[in-house]
């Protein structure tokens, strides 16, 4: 099946022209897609593809978009899943097209950033950049604040040590307690694995923030648009985080490296 959107309703979008006088233009042959006369029809990745009307290139980029996800069980954090499984994209507008910035495991719950913003998708997800994500963890066992304190000056695992920059216990209950964890790398499965390494394996594992974004009031499976002061907030966050990552200024998420 061809993909994208139909050359027509780009150009329709760029405001030069309505999408019937598109037709028009290129039915004339006076449109050009990556150097070659479009014909009737074309479809085009609006994001990559190269348009002009008479040799006039056309602003085809779509426009910045901003997601918070409650991101719900059993969904994957990625655009496609070769298994069938659903995946957050499914969960939100398809258009513009947008890419999850890093991830959240399928088991794991809560917020998940989407946008087509490179930048900011890098500033969010990328580890370098340490900007901090807040999880509420349902272990096995009675955490003590010995514990809390070893979660704190960090555990060895299989790929270097790992800790918590803040470990406390929010809520206790038979043979089960909740702790809230404030991570500063994100690597692969890293809450689970570090709970795991102190003796305390994850039950429910529940991401409750994003740097300084958080919203109780998200259902589950819900998104919601992010405010202008929000999106400062997250590149104010990320940029005092660390240092930027060269060369990234600019990207697409997929081209950064983000979501996949």
């Amino acid at each position: 099946m061809n993909q994208g959107e139909r050359l027509q309703k780009v150009i329709a979008r760029s405001g030069l022209v309505s999408r019937r006088a598109a037709e028009r233009l290129i039915a004339a042959g006076r449109v050009r897609v990556n150097g070659r006369t479009a014909p009737p029809g074309l479809r085009v990745d609006s994001e990559r593809a190269e348009v002009s009307v008479d040799g006039v290139p056309l602003p085809t980029a779509p426009p910045r978009v901003y997601y918070l996800l409650h991101k719900p069980e059993g969904v994957v954090t990625t655009t496609d899943d070769p298994h069938g499984r659903r995946t957050v994209v499914e969960l939100v507008p398809s258009h513009p097209r947008v890419f999850p910035a890093g991830r959240l495991d399928a088991d794991t719950t809560g917020l998940l950033l989407l946008t087509n913003d490179g930048m900011l998708a890098n500033l969010v997800a990328h580890p370098s950049r340490g900007l901090t994500k807040t999880y509420v963890a349902l272990v096995a066992g009675r955490p003590q604040a010995a514990d809390l304190e070893r979660l704190q000056r960090g555990l060895e695992l299989e790929d270097g040590p790992a800790r918590a920059l803040s470990a406390r216990m929010v809520g206790k209950g038979g043979s089960a307690s909740h702790l809230e964890l404030v991570m500063g790398e994100g690597r692969n499965r890293e809450v689970r694995r570090l709970c795991a390494a102190a003796g305390f394996p994850v039950r429910q594992l529940h991401r409750a923030a994003l740097g300084p974004l958080r919203d109780r009031t998200l259902a589950v499976g819900g998104w919601r648009e992010l405010s202008e002061a929000e999106i400062r907030m997250l590149y104010q966050a990320g940029r005092v985080a660390g240092t930027e990552v060269a060369g990234e200024a600019g990207k697409s998420p997929e081209r950064a490296g983000i979501g996949r």
